[in-house]
């Protein structure tokens, strides 16, 4: 089959590196890509956002199977333009795409399915955003209503910090996404991500992480994307699972097809648990990054055949066959990230590194210039590795970030600490 991904990031690196797996895979090409994709598959300068130009793409280069990667371009339509034109794909549609789009759409969909979250208050108004946390108090978690690349999340200790961020956010510090703000209690527990395959009928968990969302060692200072994960998440057991599908996945895609949209591709759980009790922090509808490298680390070449029967609406006969293994990603950011950092540095040492179904250097934001890797983006690179333990699997991934050579870059030393 020829196969297109669309996307740039770690995330598209690593699918890409599992489709490769497959004898299934005939032709792969990555849309942008970076310089890593680069290296195992053909890349193409697409707009991706750009639902029309995908098709024809596609359409020119005899494409059999779409996977859209990130939530950007699922946001704004573009696997309906690519079903309209007859091409199957993997990724929802932009009405099902709203559970990750819209904070206060899932909030809707949560109380119709009367799936357990966060207490909550959805403003477009900021006096009357600032008058809400004066009466519940802090701490409280303002949220950017729309798509803020992960970083629209604000966790506020004091009514203060609350107060700033819902300036912030309507001031503009998060573009579109902040014209509407979503604010919840703050829930305790543990967070954890949760991934299952849902085909518009039936639903197929496939598989646990837990991401490390702050910036500093010991889950200090600001937001990121993701600075390394490992699966699987040891609090989310199988009790646990159980009761996140009953009581948060399956009404929630229920919810979805009573209303004429339903969900077909990856849905993305957050979950805090506390005593055994799953909540839903947030959905999203792509696979996380950097979850999605130790996913696939983990799957291997099934995951396209995973991929491929949900969008054929084929779920009800997969299985997943899971090893009894642990991975984990570590991921090398630049210097100043997540706020302002230099471009276009070089880095060093990845030539040596070991590339099996033990060790992959995923890349993100990277660049090939004059034969040289270059730092193009804030999350640069992920060092993947997998083991029979998550010991294992930690001192894999740190021997390979110590093997790379780039002082302009850093990394947090303790990803796993909490099941470690």
């Amino acid at each position: 089959m020829n196969i297109l991904i669309l996307g740039s990031g770690g995330r598209e690196h690593a699918l890409a590196w599992a489709v490769m797996q497959n004898p299934k895979c005939d032709r792969l090409i990555v849309a942008p890509g970076n310089a890593g994709i680069a290296m195992i598959a053909e890349c193409a300068a697409l707009d991706i956002m750009d639902g029309g130009a995908v098709v024809t793409f596609a359409e020119e280069n005899s494409i059999d199977f779409v996977i859209v990667g990130p939530e950007a371009p699922l946001a704004v339509g573009v696997a309906d333009r690519l079903r309209d034109a007859g091409l199957l794909v993997f990724g929802p549609s932009a009405e099902a795409a709203r559970l990750e789009a819209s904070k206060s759409f899932t909030k809707e969909i949560c109380d119709a399915a009367n799936a357990p979250t966060a207490a909550y208050g959805h403003f477009t108004d900021a006096e009357a955003a600032k008058a809400y946390v004066r009466t519940q108090g802090a701490p409280i978690v303002v949220k950017a209503d729309g798509l803020a690349a992960g970083k629209g999340v604000i966790i506020a200790e004091t009514v203060g910090e609350a107060e700033a961020a819902i300036d912030d956010m309507f001031g503009g510090a998060f573009g579109g996404a902040g014209a509407e703000v979503v604010i919840e209690e703050f829930m305790q527990g543990e967070e954890a991500s949760f991934f299952v395959l849902c085909d518009g009928k039936d639903v197929l968990p496939i598989g646990t992480a837990q991401d490390h969302k702050r910036v500093g060692e010991g889950d200090t200072g600001l937001n990121t994307g993701g600075m390394g994960a490992y699966s699987p998440a040891p609090v989310l057991t199988d009790a646990v699972i159980a009761k996140a599908m009953d009581e948060i996945v399956k009404p929630t895609m229920a919810e979805m097809a009573k209303r004429g949209t339903p969900f077909q591709g990856i849905l993305f759980a957050g979950l805090m648990i506390e005593n055994g009790q799953p909540r839903l922090v947030e959905y999203n509808v792509r696979f996380g990054d950097p979850e999605c490298q130790v996913l696939m680390m983990r799957l291997g070449g099934q995951a396209f055949d995973l991929l491929h029967a949900c969008a054929e609406g084929r779920l009800a006969e997969a299985r997943v066959n899971w090893a009894d293994d642990h991975a984990m990603t570590v991921v090398l950011a630049a210097i100043g990230y997540p706020g302002s950092y230099e471009k276009g540095s070089v880095i060093g040492g990845l030539d040596g590194l070991p590339e099996d179904s033990f060790h992959m250097m995923f890349h993100a934001g990277t660049t090939e210039k004059d034969g040289k890797i270059t730092a193009t983006g804030g999350r640069v690179l992920s060092a993947t590795a997998r083991g029979a333990t998550l010991q294992e699997a930690r001192d894999r991934a740190y021997a390979m970030v110590d093997q790379v050579n780039w002082p302009e870059g850093f990394c947090r030393r303790d990803i796993g600490w909490r099941a470690l």
